[in-house]
């Protein structure tokens, strides 16, 4: 799995922020066998986005905290950020046992207190489940964290319908002040399942990404108490606290409700990977890339095109496909964890997996390429042509109906239609090895391990068993026979059928054919 794309743009971390990411929950609305945070989103698990914003953020180590299939979002996680920058700085700990929030964030004590390594001066803390959130917007936050003085800092949105998530309780009624620091005073955030009537109107709900003091955080963890309907452990429940302490806390509010809003069933999943995949389309676009009908192209996350490349409408790039400049690629497409060269034209109705297409190569239409295939500089690949691990030389060419797997072909090499590698011998795959510029005729047989040496020529209709030497012939025919009149017999004979004449006994016989054995 490749990781995101590193976004940073110059952006700095920042001294003394650790970041604490909440990846242990189930998601049960999410109606799943597979932890919530697993998945995808533009092709990358959902919690890959927020360890990536810790990433760019942090100065700091970062915890991130798992639970549900813990060795399931261990792997995607350690997979994910497995090229990043500042990846040796993420530790992932465990919560073994599901007792809230402020009980998850506990569980990550250690990575912090633990070494000779400063402790943090704040602590940034995410939410797995949160792929919109945006860089600016956690930096705006932590900056009003800074500029306030505060003790706690929250990120909260205004919803019209607030049902499912807890609600923010100010010293008075908040209004509106979407996207902005309110002047009313934070009392408190209530559970969902905990609000009052009067509570449960309120209209300002909580997003779950908070700042918290270095100072404040694991203290008032240590103190928290299970008073809730759900008999759990609230990381709420430090802003009450901070508050009876007479600490400052302040609230933040997004100008765009839906960045914070977690993923919490199959509906919001689908919104985020709409909002998503757009996000990519428009910074590919921006990037000079050309897409005649960009609302049907699909991208993933860490896809990468070069400049002035063209996608025609109905493309689907996947995984960590990497594109070079100039290259055209037309519709219906799809291609997975590929590389591809500049100015290589991928023609319609193409299927590619983990393969590699050099410079000014061509493939298609109808081309599926399945992993380890290597179609180097100016080869071409044609109609309804299949490769698997073969490596198609420099200006060769298999323009169509063939199957070529664990092959190695040279440069300049021509194959035939309907040539087939026979690599596989219903227990073994076999290696075919083709020399510098050979001619294969049209259906050509290669029964594999075999080899073709240079400039050999292999007649139409063959079926090769041996190795055939260089600048050789080779040809395995049977003999062609004509027989004279053959076909004008066969004519008067139905001829005489279609008129129900009788037919001399010579001609039923050499109608009929030879008599077979054992009829």
């Amino acid at each position: 799995m490749k990781s995101l794309p590193d976004r940073r743009r110059g952006e700095p971390q920042l001294r003394g922020l650790s970041v604490v990411v909440m990846a242990a929950g189930q998601g049960t609305r999410m109606r799943s066998k597979r932890a919530k945070v697993l998945h995808r989103v533009a092709g990358h698990p959902m919690v890959l986005y927020a360890v990536d914003l810790a990433l760019q953020m942090a100065g700091h180590r970062i915890a991130v905290v798992v639970g549900h299939q813990a060795d399931d979002v261990r792997k995607a996680i350690q997979a994910g950020i497995a090229d990043k920058t500042g990846a040796d700085s993420v530790t992932i700990v465990e919560q073994a046992e599901q007792r809230g929030t402020g009980h998850a964030v506990l569980q990550s004590r250690p990575v912090f207190f633990g070494g000779k390594e400063p402790r943090p001066t704040n602590y940034l803390i995410l939410n797995g489940d949160t792929p919109l959130l945006k860089d600016r917007t956690v930096r705006e936050l932590l900056r009003v964290h800074h500029s306030e003085g505060a003790t706690v800092t929250i990120l909260t949105a205004m919803l019209e319908s607030p049902g499912g998530y807890g609600r923010v309780i100010r010293r008075q009624p908040s209004g509106s002040h979407q996207g902005g620091v309110a002047s009313s005073e934070v009392l408190k955030i209530v559970e969902d399942r905990d609000t009052t009537p009067a509570e449960r109107a309120v209209k300002e709900i909580n997003v779950g990404t908070y700042v918290v003091s270095g100072e404040f955080l694991f203290g008032a963890l240590d103190k928290l108490e299970p008073h809730n309907a759900q008999g759990e452990f609230y990381l709420t429940d430090i802003v009450r606290m901070a508050v009876a302490q007479g600490q400052r806390v302040v609230a933040v509010t997004l100008q765009d409700p839906e960045e914070g809003l977690g993923v919490n069933t199959r509906q919001q999943l689908a919104e985020a990977e709409q909002v998503v995949r757009q996000q990519v389309r428009e910074r590919w676009l921006d990037a000079g890339v050309t897409m005649l009908d960009p609302g049907s192209v699909w991208i993933d996350a860490a896809v990468t095109i070069g400049k002035d490349t063209v996608l025609h409408p109905n493309v689907t790039l996947e995984g960590g496909t990497e594109i070079g400049e100039d290259c055209i690629l037309r519709s219906h497409s799809r291609l997975t964890d590929c590389q591809v060269g500049d100015r290589v034209e991928i023609l319609d109705h193409c299927v590619l997996r983990e393969s590699r297409i050099e410079d000014d190569a061509t493939v298609g239409p109808f081309v599926h390429l399945r992993p380890g295939v290597l179609v180097r500089r100016t080869a071409k690949v044609g109609n309804f042509v299949e490769m698997k691990k073969t490596d198609l030389g420099e200006g060769s060419k298999a323009n169509h109906l063939s199957y070529l797997g664990d092959a190695k072909i040279g440069k300049g090499v021509n194959i035939g239609a309907g040539t087939i590698t026979c690599n596989y011998d219903g227990v073994h795959k076999h290696q075919t090895t083709i020399g510098d510029n050979v001619f294969l005729g049209s259906d050509t047989q290669l029964v594999a391990p075999v080899t073709v040496g240079d400039g050999a020529v292999i007649a139409a209709g063959t079926t090769v068993t041996v190795d055939v030497p260089a600048d050789s012939l080779a040809i395995s025919r049977e003999p062609q026979k004509n027989l004279a009149d053959w076909a004008a017999k066969r004519r008067i004979m139905f001829e005489r059928n279609s008129a129900g004449e009788p037919q001399p006994a010579g001609d039923r016989k050499s109608a009929a054919g030879p008599k077979r054995k054992g009829r």
